[in-house]
This record gives C-alpha cells, structure tokens and sequence, in this order.
C-alpha cells in the first residue's frame, strides 16, 4: 500500500506534463521568424522605423535607414532623391450613429480628405446601395446631408476586385461633393470581417470642392445597411481632422548591382518605401522592397550579370501616382535606357503566375522566362503584365517591356490599409518562395545579350 502510494507521488510530475498546458505560448502561434535578407529587411523596417506616411518625418528616417541598407548590402550609386509633394496628415478622427439608434463605428479618414468642423459634423445620413445609386441622385439632393455609400468587396486570387471596389474610395467623394453632401463614408475596400477600417487616398476632382471623407469597417456598414433597411431616418455625429500637407518632402531610394556591360540598357525593379499609418506598412510595402533587393543579389550567384539591375524604393505611393516617386524618377532618369521594368507590391504571398508585356520579337526571351518558373509551379496567365505605379511613368516614357510576378491576393484585402498591416502577417516561406521567383526571372533577362524590344503587343 505504501509503495503504491510512493510510486504514484513519483508519477504525478509527469503525468502533468502530459495533461496540464504549458504557460509558454505555443510555437504554432507564436510570429514566425524568418531569415535570410528579405526577411532582415521587413523586419527591420518595420522595427526600426515602423509607419511611414508619404512627406512624414518617419518617411525621411525610412530613406534614410534604405539607403544605408543598400550599401551595407553591396548595392553601389546609392542615392537619395528628394521631391516636394503633396501629401496628407491624419488628425483625431470619430463617428457615430446617432439616429434612429445610438451607435459607435469603427472609422477612418480618407487621404486628402478635409477636416469637419473640430466639434463634429451632426447631419442626417442617407444610404447608397451603390456608387451607381449615389450617381443617380438628383443635382443639390444632399445639401447639409451625409451620404453613406455601399458595397461589398469580394476575395479574388489575382486581387481584381479591387477596381469596381476601389472605385467607391477613388470616385465616391466627388460624386459626393457634387451633390452637395456636407461629407461622405463609405464601406472600406476590404475583404475582412474584423472591425478594422481600411483608409486609403481619394482624389477629389478639379471642379468640386473637397468635403470630409472616412470609411467604416465592415462589421460597422453592415449595421449601417441593416439600419437603413429599417426604413428609419438615419444620423450621424462625424469628426475628422485630417488635412492636406502641401509641399510636404518625400523621395526615392535608387541603387545598382552593376552589370559587366554597361552599355545595355538597364533592369529597373519597384517597390514603394512609405506606407499607410494604421499599421507598420509590412505587407504593402516593406515586403516588396525586400523581395526586389534579395532578388537583385540573388541573381549576383553564378557571377556578375550582363545588364546593371536597379532598385527603386519609391516615395509617396500610397497618396496617388500625381506627384509621386514614380513620376520624379522619370523625370530624372528619363533619359537613360531602360529596357525592363517590374514592380512587387501586392505583399507577401507566394506568386502563382506570371504576365507579359514585350514585343513580339522578344518570344524565345519569354520562353526562357517561363521555362525557369515552370519548376516553381509559377504558370503564364492571359492578359499583359501592367507593372505598378511605381514604374507606370517610366514604362509609359520609354514603351518598356514589362514582367509582373502575380502573387496570391486571396488574402491581402483583409489586411491592405488596416492596422493589421504588421510584420506577424508575413510569412517568411512565402517571402523567400517570392525572392526565388524574382531572382529565377532577373537571372534570365539581365542576362540577355541582345536587344530587349519595345511593347507592341503580349507575347504568347
């Protein structure tokens, strides 16, 4: 009987080990960690600088924190290039419904959107099913009114909704503004269910002026939806005192891996440097600028290529291509000849498939792009390859070829503009799978020694 009772004394240590959960946070969730370059570069922008908003101080400390990383990492002509732009600043920002039910919403403003009045803007608040329904709206039908306007985004792989659904973000405010609503929110362009709202920019038109802008979560337009399907008058007590920075400083980050002839024309790889403030900007853009840089010294292995490859991380993306880094580096690089450009910022996803934009003469070039991807599961898609608005202007300059590398966006709407735009949601599997893609194409085309042609057409 003793023995008994001294053997399971001895048991119990153990057999609490195997019942009792441990205090540690398990492995499964705790943030993965990665390594290698592109992971050194999203974590540490992200640590180290964390939100960059376009013309901001932070935006100024991440250029400089880029260039150093360059030339820690090889890169040669490091150089900074500013510009003055317009840019914007958030201020304290509120809403709720205040009729037919009291209400809190999860909200944000717009880029360029104008402040309310610093006591809140109280007006009625009518319903849009859609931007169409908005557009339908009599001339003068919102005067003192704040329009509400709807929509519902859906998840797509290769991220396409985000035209017809972005389109109520870009359009909406201006339609707004002309029928003369006090100020205007809408659903966020997002595909998540968290109460998290997406900002983004607006562009108000030349011929309206520009009125208060915000976006509410999804849970919170869904409330605004079933509200309004009750038929009752609708209000809302709306604060938002973000306000346009004009001839605010940004800039872009250029380097070189140089190639053995100097003469060809150059490889040009974009990713943008600032970011939206909710979050840390991990996913759009940090990750692309780490997947542009490891790849441009991946394809360093085997020795120097042919073509010099250039890295741009652009400034000011994020608050529209007007005045952008995209269009300073084509005003000052212009000039010099390019023949390929492509662009990473769609995160941080595995790429799936791949476009093309080249001329026809470049076939046998695009054959030997897509014979190094097929081994990676990475397979053509029908349609030419657009690039981004980082490198949209120097495409448009010089008619450049162009190669896009589309990644999974199943999910990058749940995250894009929100506060949940941090470094836990890079995968760093997915990252480096997206280095190994990039490096596989630039081993290929900064090696090709003949002319690459102008776009005419996508080749098959």
């Amino acid at each position: 009987m003793s023995t008994h009772r001294t053997l399971s004394a001895a048991l119990v240590p153990a057999l609490l080990a195997l019942t009792v959960p441990a205090t540690t946070v398990p492995a499964s969730a705790a943030p993965a960690q990665g390594t290698g370059t592109a992971w050194e570069i999203v974590e540490g922008l992200t640590t180290e600088i964390g939100p960059r908003p376009a013309g901001s101080e932070a935006e100024d400390r991440a250029r400089d924190w880029g260039a150093a990383k360059l030339e820690a990492l090889g890169f040669r002509n490091v150089r900074v290039e500013e510009f003055k732009t317009l840019a914007w600043t958030r201020g304290p920002e509120s809403a709720s419904l205040t009729a037919p039910y009291a209400q809190p919403l999860a909200i944000t403003a717009l880029g360029y959107s104008v402040p309310t009045p610093r006591g809140g803007l109280k007006a009625p608040l009518v319903y849009f099913p859609t931007l169409a329904a908005l557009e339908a709206a009599p001339a003068g039908s919102l005067a003192g009114k704040v329009a509400f306007i709807d929509h519902a985004m859906r998840a797509a792989q290769d991220g396409s909704g985000y035209g017809p659904y972005g389109d109520v973000r870009r359009k909406g405010p201006s339609v707004a503004a002309r029928k003369g609503a006090a100020a205007v929110v809408i659903r966020s362009a997002g595909t998540d269910g968290h109460r998290n709202p997406h900002t983004g920019v607006t562009m108000f038109a030349d011929d309206v002026k520009p009125i208060p802008a915000g976006a509410v979560s999804n849970p919170d337009a869904d409330l605004i939806a079933r509200t309004a399907a009750r038929g009752k008058p609708m209000a809302i007590d709306l604060t938002l005192l973000g306000k346009p920075n004009p001839g605010a400083t940004s800039g872009n980050v250029v380097a070189e891996m140089p190639g053995r002839d100097p003469s060809l024309p150059i490889v040009v790889l974009a990713c943008h440097l600032d970011s939206w403030d909710l979050g840390t900007g991990a996913v759009d853009d940090a990750s692309g600028c780490a997947i542009i840089t490891a790849a441009a010294l991946a394809a360093q292995q085997g020795g120097q290529p042919l073509r010099t490859i250039r890295v741009l991380w652009s400034g000011n993306e994020e608050m529209g291509v007007r005045g952008g880094g995209g269009e300073h580096y084509a005003r000052l690089h212009g000039q010099e000849p390019h023949a390929v450009a492509m662009e990473s910022d769609f995160g941080a996803d595995k790429v799936w498939q791949v476009k093309f934009s080249t001329a026809a003469a470049d076939k046998p070039l695009v054959d030997k792009v897509k014979a190094a991807l097929w081994p990676m599961g990475i397979v053509p898609h029908d349609g030419a390859a657009e690039g981004g608005a980082d490198i949209e202007a120097i495409i448009k300059a010089q008619s450049l070829a162009v190669i896009d590398l589309g990644q999974d966006g199943t999910h990058y709407f749940d995250l894009h503009h929100t506060p949940d735009d941090t470094l836990d949601k890079v995968d760093p599997a997915a990252l480096q799978q997206n280095v190994d893609a990039w490096a596989a194409v630039l081993k290929v085309i900064a090696n090709e020694p003949g002319p690459i042609g102008k776009f005419t057409a996508a080749a098959e």
